[in-house]
């Protein structure tokens, strides 16, 4: 870890790399964006993921006094990453064959089929704790009007995938037992809030002629304000809807693995080491002697002991992790490898056909409706996971690699 902290900054900026080379331009402006803030707590932190993003740079972290930033926490709030472990063998299941191909093929096409994947979304509604609790506190978001119909849209949207980089994976770990894991969000409910508040927060910013520019993209909105208030709320609601949606996936997996497992073999499947956790969010955290807003913007809660799960790209591998509880980072890691290149960046360099030969190399199977997009999401257009490991030793102690063996992707 290193500091910035010169002329152009008003907090130091701490940051999780080798070097200021290794951070992207736009990147760094945005850091030195944040530091500029006047209710900023203490400094800055980049993750060792770390690259651009709208407003806050993906794999930022900031604590704030008396106030919250709807582009901190992001488009899809409570974004994240759910896994469980089995007692079964890879080896044990990876050459069996049936009428759907491999097992592993006949698992990853079975979930493609019965997951709705990218804008797909289910037939008929769900069935949703999370919803049914906000219909039946309906008084906490009626003063947003344009927001309630999110709610009865997300009984056909919980329980469903997304696209761009979220996954669903069949994983192999270090001992050689198969894992799932699970990465996605709030879907279009956490799209819909973040736009509206921030656009509120920018109206009132304007109105109170903020010092903080509108070109940062960095609106707030102060806590104790009926707009922080209610956008809090709204927040909340959406992270309880992103746990809620990745733990129906992960039950749906499981029926599915259940489903070939008993149909082809005679094992009887265990789990175990099930862990659900957000990495687009905020929440009020006690550092340095004082309650803040801690904005976790593409980083992952690592407090001391804590389980957490840092995935690689599509083909490479992730981790599983326990936490330091490193204060500087406010008990923070990274929240995956992190892009070199843009998705349209990813796209020019990389052709569909390189993508497709370098999982099949890998042994690895894709399960996916629509191949032309693939290229975004290839492991060369993200950073060695290893590195990023490397460079977080402070903040996390790995204890489970995983490699990818099958992927869903939208």
């Amino acid at each position: 870890m290193f500091v910035i902290y010169n002329e152009k900054t008003k907090k130091p900026i701490k940051v999780w790399l080798q070097d200021e080379n290794s951070i992207e331009d736009s990147c760094l402006e945005q850091a030195y964006n944040l530091s500029q803030l006047p209710f900023v707590y203490k400094w800055v932190s980049l993750m060792p993921d770390t690259h651009t993003g709208m407003g806050m740079p993906i794999g930022g972290v900031i604590a704030t006094e008396g106030v919250i930033i709807p582009n901190a926490v992001g488009v899809d709030i409570g974004c994240g990453m759910g896994f469980i472990g089995t007692n079964i063998k890879v080896s044990d299941i990876k050459d069996i064959t049936t009428g759907n191909g491999s097992l592993i093929q006949a698992i990853v096409s079975d979930i493609l089929r019965n997951i709705p994947v990218g804008f797909g979304k289910h037939k008929s509604p769900q069935q949703s704790i999370t919803l049914d609790k906000a219909k039946k506190e309906l008084n906490k978001y009626e003063a947003d009007k344009e927001l309630l119909d999110e709610i009865e849209a997300g009984y056909l949207q919980i329980g469903t995938l997304g696209g761009g980089n979220h996954f669903i994976e069949l994983q192999e770990d270090d001992k050689g037992y198969l894992g799932i894991m699970v990465h996605s969000g709030s879907r279009h409910f956490g799209k819909q809030t973040c736009d509206y508040f921030n656009n509120i927060a920018k109206s009132l910013n304007e109105k109170w002629y903020s010092s903080v520019p509108l070109d940062f993209r960095l609106a707030f909105l102060p806590i104790d304000t009926a707009e922080g208030k209610r956008y809090i709320n709204w927040m909340n609601l959406a992270l309880d809807f992103a746990y809620e949606n990745r733990s129906k996936m992960l039950s749906a997996v499981k029926i599915i693995i259940e489903k070939w497992i008993t149909k082809y073999t005679n094992l009887n499947i265990e789990y175990s080491t099930e862990i659900n956790c957000h990495h687009n969010y905020a929440s009020i955290e006690h550092h340095y002697d004082k309650n803040v807003w801690v904005h976790r913007k593409g980083a992952t809660r690592a407090r001391d002991g804590e389980l957490a799960i840092i995935p690689g790209a599509m083909g490479s591998f992730s981790y599983i992790v326990k936490g330091k509880g490193n204060a500087e980072s406010f008990c923070s890691s990274s929240h995956g490898a992190g892009r070199l290149y843009s998705r349209k960046g990813a796209m020019k360099t990389f052709t569909t056909e390189e993508v497709i030969l370098d999982l099949r190399d890998k042994g690895v199977i894709l399960g996916k409706n629509n191949k032309a997009d693939v290229a975004e999401e290839s492991r060369f257009a993200y950073k060695d996971i290893d590195e990023v490991m490397a460079n977080q030793i402070d903040l996390v102690t790995p204890i489970k690699k995983l490699k990818t063996i099958g992927v869903v992707k939208g």
